[in-house]
């Protein structure tokens, strides 16, 4: 999979393993339709951060999720 392609699939997969690794059970806010090219590379740089850990504090969580959030309000 070819992340650096702006594609429905893979800013749909992005926002299923970033709900997967934080343990979101509700993320369906959150829409991969919903998103123009600026916020495609927002989710993506997201999604590389999250990839890239195994833990995350309470706070780190919190930040993530405010960052979704102003992707879903853009």
């Amino acid at each position: 999979m070819n992340l650096a392609e702006n594609t429905l699939a893979n800013a749909d997969f992005m926002i299923e393993e970033i709900k997967k690794k934080l343990r979101m059970a509700t993320g369906s806010a959150l829409k991969a339709t919903k998103l123009n090219d600026e916020q495609y590379e927002d989710l993506k740089d997201i999604y590389e951060m999250v990839a890239g850990k195994t833990q995350f504090s309470i706070s780190e969580i919190e930040a993530i999720t405010t960052e979704l959030g102003r992707l879903r309000k853009a």
